[in-house]
This record gives C-alpha cells, structure tokens and sequence, in this order.
C-alpha cells in the first residue's frame, strides 16, 4: 500500500473510533445512523483502500420478486431456497471464487462491518433461519467478485420489518446492487426510498436494475418502468447511475425451479448481464466510489463535530453555572468572622516577634496597663448605648451556633438548586462584577442585562444526561444524614487552621517589613503602654463592642473560582469616630486577615459541598468535557488529514 494510502487508512481508523466515542461521551443520540456510519467506513472504505480487494455486488429485492433464483441463475448452482411464500431466506450467502478464500483475512475483513463470524454452507435449510452470515466457493462468478443473496427487506410490516437490520448492513458494505422488481412492486416507495438511503445515503453506488415481467411487456414499457425505479433511488440524475437494464420473462419452468433465469438487455448499448458484471473493473470503478463514499463520510463527520461542540458548549455552561452557583453558596455560607479570634491571634504572633527591647519595654510598662484597661471598658459600655443591639440580637451569641445555622440554611438551598434540571443564579446588581457576570452570561443565553436572576433550563437537553445519573442519586439520598454530615464539618470552618498560621505569621513579617521610622516610634510607645502593638488594633479594642456582627470593610477574593470581581463585606465595624488614618490603617491590617482568612474558609466549605452534594456532578461534567475536548481535537485533525490526502490522491 502506498504510503498517502496508509495515512488516509489510518486516519480513517481514528475517526471510526472517536466519532461513537464523542456521541457516547456527550449522549447525543442519533445512534443507529452513527453505527451505519460507522459499519460503512469500517466495511466500504477501510477495505476497499487495498486496491486488490474484490468488487462485492449484492442481490437485493423486494418479497417474492425472484431474488434467490436470480442469486442461483447467477452462480449456475440452486444454493439459495426459492419459490413459495415470500421472507424463506432470513441469512445472507455469499458466492466467491475458491482464490479469493484464500487470501489471507479475506473473510475477517468481508465480514468484520456485520458484526458477525461466518461459516460454510452445509445445509441450504440453514438459510431458513436466522443467524451468522453463509459462504459458498463458486467458479461460476467473475473472477475477483462476490456476489452477495441477502434475505427480503420488506417481509412484515412498516416499522417492524424482520430481516431489514440484516439487510441493512450488507447492502451498506457492497460496491454495487442488483435490484429485481416486478410489477407489482416497482413504484413500491417503500421499497425504493430503502434501497435509495442504501445506494445515496453515505456516497453515490451504482446499481443494475432487473425487471421480472410478462413476456408481452414491449422493451419500452420495461425501459420507462426501470427508469421510474431509478429516479426513485438516484434522483433526477438517475441514468448516470444506472449500470445496465435488464428483463426477465415470467416462464414456469423457472418458477419450477427446473431452469434458470435468462436476463436480456432491453437497451441498444447494455451488453449481456454476465459481461457486463465482468466488465466492472473495481479499479475504474472504485476510484469515483470511493470519493463519493469518503465525502459523505467526512461530511457526516463534521455534523457530528458540530453537534458535539454546540453540545460541549452547553455542558460548558451547566459546569461554569454549578461553580457559580456553588460559590455564591458558599460565600452565604459564611456571613459571620470571628474577628476576635483571629485578631487575637494575629496580636500573639506580633508579640511573639517583637524585638526583645520592645518586650522589655512591655514588661515594664505594666503598671500602666490597669488605667488603660478600665478605659477600654468604659468606651465599650458607653458603645452599646449609643448603639444599642438590634431587638432580638445577641451581641455574645456564640460563633459556633451561627456557623451551623448558616450551614443549615445553604446546605437546603445548594440541594434544591443541584438535583434539578433548572440552575439557577442570583446575583443581585449591588455586587461589584455582577454586571460583568450577567454580560458574560448574556453572550450564552441572550439573558437580558436587566434582569438579577438567570434561569438556565436544561430539561430538554440530552446533553444534561452527562450528570443526569448524579443528579438521580442526589434526589435519591438521605438528606437528613446528608445535611447531619456537613454540620459535622463545622469545626474546621472554625478552627484557625496550621495554613491561617502561616499566612498570619506572613501578614506579620510583611507588616514589619514595611514599617517606618513613625510606625516604630509608635510601636514602642503602644508597647510601654502595655496596649496592642498598632493603632487600628489599639482603635478597635477601644470601639468595638460585637466582634462578630456589623459590616465595613470590603474585601477583594482572590480568585477564587475566577470570580474576581466579586466583593464580601467582612463584619468589622466602622465606626464613627476614628481618623482617616485609623481607618485605613485598620483595613491595612484586618483587610488582609480577613482575605486569608475568607479564601481559606471558603476552600474548605468548598470540599465539604463536594464532598456531600455538587462533587460527583461536578465530576462528571469535567470528566465529559475533558474527553471531548480531546475527541474534537483529534477528529478535526484527522478530517483535515482525510481531505488532503483525497486531494492529493484525485
């Protein structure tokens, strides 16, 4: 084989895999046109790319048209049951010179696009029930030919028609057909329109027409019924495809079985049937079969293609609404921060790494420390006077009953959004980046910028059963246990973590860094007061009475979830009073503890929904996306391979 051969056959073979492998990946449907897809590129083109593999011509017809007898006057030898009620033969028979059998893989690759093994023709009762694929060595068949007898298409009725899938796949792997009508059954367009989605569904194959009819029938009459025959199958282009016409006359002995047909050209031109099935050079007309064939192939490749990506892109967009939803969850989930906590620890590891003369100074200036505690307490009680706590709020709730209320109520609101076919997003037009998201949105779905709420319904979508399993065990499972489950995480939301230990031991270290020659004079002022070591800290302590309620600061999430442009509002009070400076020497210090520990907290809520609810979905979607992403790379290269190896060979 030549080598742009071998690279056309090879990329072909890669394309006979992907293709199913991306409609399976991503459940687009169309199954039974994709496994004829495939059965003709894997029997009509893989095979037939070896130039000395023989012409295989199929016998095909409708019930009692004479098909198996033709099948026998053909290879001179009663191997196939005729006569009597139509539908007798429900197996295919294969004839073929005793030389072709003994090619190396021959049958394999004759019979590997029907799915099937064969065996030898013992019996020809055998033929009388279903079952695997028959052969027959014949010398009476042009050399380097097989002829094919193929059970009846149309025994039953519409849509339940016995022996059509058989048929199907061995007219799909034949190089050309033999098509015997009658009377009764020419215009049949039932008939016709299967034989023409055999002959012009993936590539253009030629066909002889044989006309069994009266003997009083004129040429003419037999010529104008064979054409309408054939513009049924081809088109208005039918006499292109047309290979030769032929009659067979009505005669008893025939249907006797004591003679064989005898076929007769009715056109001036037609040579007789058996010369000219001789005259059918693979080599002449395989060429123009097999770009025809390879066209539709390819064709039908890219509108695959195309489905999958559309398909893709949607999937694309369950996966990035999910993530969106998941993270708008889980920063509802954390409504509360323990500025206490982690503030006081942060002032340990500033003290922890005071340089000793400012420790020594601290220690020293104990004995200021009373007066300065009183005073803090004094501007703490005068705080809730003047800003009372709200009616039914307890400033000294504990932080531990407010993570698992939030957890709770998140927990139900994530199940109801994920085990539907509908996602929805709210996203309400304050959030800083909310326009940019609906923007991003609107290029998708056509959202109306407007709207604070987008609904992506994929109930329709056979694309949505990518994780439509996951979703049946969401709906399926013990919430109750479930939700009991994730409470029980709740500690590690309030734990300060050995990683928030080092991102504060971090914020010290650069905080020293960059103090000057003021912030240290400062600092050792704060320090022989025996107060916290900055004045935001010093300002907090002296106003803040709810270390855990109020709102103030923004706080800018670092990528997570590559929303970056979403803000939280972090519960440190601004409260009146404080200098400019202060303040912003207070978002200097807290800001950045409160970031870490945000994106910190919000990982691990993270893990826990996908531990308990959003993982195996998410999962799924990836898994599909990242298989198909790799499928459509490979098919697209391999379409560009197929046609500029057809180009060069042409």
């Amino acid at each position: 084989m030549e080598h742009s051969e071998q690279i056309l056959k090879d990329a072909l073979k890669h394309l006979k895999n992907d293709i199913p492998l991306l409609a399976e990946t991503l459940f687009l449907g169309d199954t039974a046109n994709l496994a004829s897809w495939t059965n003709i590129v894997n029997g009509k083109l893989l095979p037939r790319l070896s130039p000395d593999f023989p012409l295989t011509a199929a016998v095909c017809g409708g019930g009692s048209s004479g098909k198996s007898t033709l099948f026998n006057s053909l290879v001179g030898d009663r191997l196939s049951p005729s006569g009597g009620s139509a539908g007798i033969n429900r197996r295919i028979l294969v004839s073929a010179p005793g030389e072709l059998f003994r090619k190396s893989d021959f049958l394999s690759t004759l019979f590997e696009p029907l799915g099937t093994t064969s065996k030898p023709l013992e019996n020809k009762e055998e033929l009388t029930v279903p079952g695997c694929p028959l052969y027959v060595l014949n010398s009476n068949a042009p050399r380097n030919m097989v002829l094919m007898d193929t059970p009846d298409f149309d025994t039953g009725s519409r849509g339940g028609y016995v022996n059509r899938d058989v048929v199907r796949k061995a007219l799909e792997t034949s190089d050309i057909l033999i098509y015997i009508f009658t009377n009764s059954n020419y215009n049949n367009r039932d008939n016709t329109d299967f034989i023409s989605q055999m002959l012009t569904g993936l590539g253009m194959r030629k066909c002889f027409l044989i006309y069994r009819v009266y003997s009083g029938f004129e040429n003419q009459e037999v010529i104008r019924h064979a054409m309408t025959v054939a513009r049924n199958l081809y088109g208005e282009h039918a006499e292109k495809y047309v290979l030769g016409i032929y009659r067979t006359d009505e005669d008893n002995a025939v249907a006797a079985g004591e003679k064989f047909m005898e076929l007769k050209p009715v056109r001036d031109y037609d040579p007789p049937f058996m010369e000219a099935l001789k005259q059918t050079d693979p080599r002449t007309l395989r060429p123009e079969l097999l770009s025809s064939i390879l066209e539709s192939a390819l064709k039908k490749a890219e509108e695959v293609l195309a489905h999958a990506k559309v398909s893709s892109d949607e999937l694309r967009l369950y996966l990035d609404t999910l993530l969106t939803v998941q993270s708008q969850c889980i920063r509802e989930a954390l409504p509360h921060f323990p500025v206490d906590r982690v503030l006081r620890r942060f002032v340990e590891i500033w003290l922890e790494t005071d340089p000793p003369y400012i420790r020594l100074m601290r220690q020293t200036g104990s004995i200021f420390s009373e007066p300065i505690k009183m005073t803090t307490k004094a501007v703490g009680n005068l705080k809730n006077k003047i800003f009372p706590p709200k009616s039914g709020e307890n400033p000294r709730d504990d932080f531990k009953e407010k993570v698992e209320v939030d957890l709770l109520k998140v927990v139900t609101e994530m199940q109801r959004r994920t085990v539907g076919s509908e996602v929805s997003v709210s996203l309400t037009l304050k959030d800083a980046g909310a326009g940019k998201m609906i923007e991003a949105f609107k290029r998708i779905v056509s959202a109306k910028p407007a709207k604070s709420t987008l609904n992506i319904d994929f109930s329709d979508e056979k694309d949505m059963s990518v994780v439509y399993k996951e979703q049946e065990l969401l709906r399926n499972r013990d919430w109750e246990h479930a939700v009991n489950k994730i409470l029980s995480h709740k500690d590690v939301i309030i734990e300060i973590s050995r990683n928030m230990e080092s991102e504060l031991a971090a914020l010290v270290h650069r905080l020293r860094s960059e103090m000057g020659f003021t912030d240290r004079v400062r600092q050792t002022f704060s320090a022989f007061l025996n107060v916290l070591p900055a004045t935001a800290a010093v300002t907090y302590i002296l106003t803040t009475g709810d270390p855990i309620g109020g709102a103030g600061i923004k706080v800018k999430l670092a990528s997570l979830f590559g929303l970056n442009d979403l803000y939280a509002l972090i519960a440190i009070p601004a409260t009146t009073g404080l200098k400019k400076a202060d303040q912003h020497q207070m978002e200097a210090i807290l800001g950045p503890i409160a970031t870490e520990w945000l994106n910190e907290k919000l990982r691990a809520v993270q893990e826990i929904f996908e531990l308990e609810i959003t993982g195996g979905l998410i999962r799924s979607a990836q898994h599909a996306l990242e298989t198909s992403e790799r499928l459509i790379k490979n098919i697209e290269e391999n379409i560009a391979l197929c046609r500029t190896q057809s180009r060069r060979d042409a």
